[in-house]
């Protein structure tokens, strides 16, 4: 129990236990060659327990498709040597209206079934004097979700860097997926979809809500 909830209800409610992703101290002791290895052994354990034939051509290369597949992919974004390398311009335009990048494509992962999360990211931020390359943006979202998620981590985790890097409390991001966990296995629902938000600054009033709502619909 954790509180007042088991292990399988906080899996099963999606329910994250804090901003940062859980890691170990000795997270990166390993090597990534190293963890491929390991990764790789140990999945060929669970292709064998499920009654899978290793020695099948198709079957023998999965343990290690599956290893490089997590390491150098999908749960990428666990190793801070990969956090995307920002730089900042002097905002010369004088730009001082919200900015926003709409449609941010993204993969991650639920961290309760290692199942995909697919959705898309909205960010919006009015600079402080200083302005980042549209693209850096992309990264920041792929950076975060590629690791196992919570939706609403990820929301988080994404605004407080954007914070953090532009010097401002003036960002917002809406993120608006679709979880496999809900709609392959358990309550099998396939149409739902979860949306998650952060407002801070400016944009956590009615007036620029609005706004941005706008830009969005458009």
């Amino acid at each position: 129990m954790i509180g007042d909830f088991s292990i399988d209800d906080i899996g099963d409610d999606h329910m994250c236990t804090g901003l940062e992703t859980p890691m170990k101290a000795d997270a990166f002791v390993l090597s990534d060659n190293e963890k491929k290895e390991k990764i790789s052994n140990l999945f060929a354990q669970i292709m064998d327990v499920m009654g899978l034939d290793l020695t099948d051509d198709s079957l023998k290369g999965t343990p290690n498709r599956v290893a490089k597949m997590y390491i150098d992919e999908v749960f990428s974004g666990l190793n801070p040597a990969n956090k995307p390398k920002i730089a900042l311009f002097d905002n010369k335009y004088q730009y001082k209206q919200m900015l926003v990048e709409k449609n941010i494509t993204f993969y991650s992962n639920c961290e309760h079934h290692f199942v995909p999360i697919i959705g898309k990211a909205h960010i919006a931020y009015v600079s402080s004097g200083k302005v980042i390359g549209i693209s850096k943006l992309n990264r920041i979202v792929q950076y975060y979700a590629k690791r196992p998620q919570v939706q609403e981590r990820l929301t988080n985790q994404i605004a407080e860097n954007l914070k953090a890097i532009l010097n401002t409390n003036d960002v917002a991001v809406i993120i608006d997926a679709k979880h496999l966990c809900v709609s392959s296995r358990g309550i099998k629902d396939d149409t739902s979809a979860t949306v998650t938000s952060f407002y801070g600054g400016v944009f956590n009033t009615s007036q620029k809500i609005a706004e941005l709502q706008h830009y969005l619909k458009q």
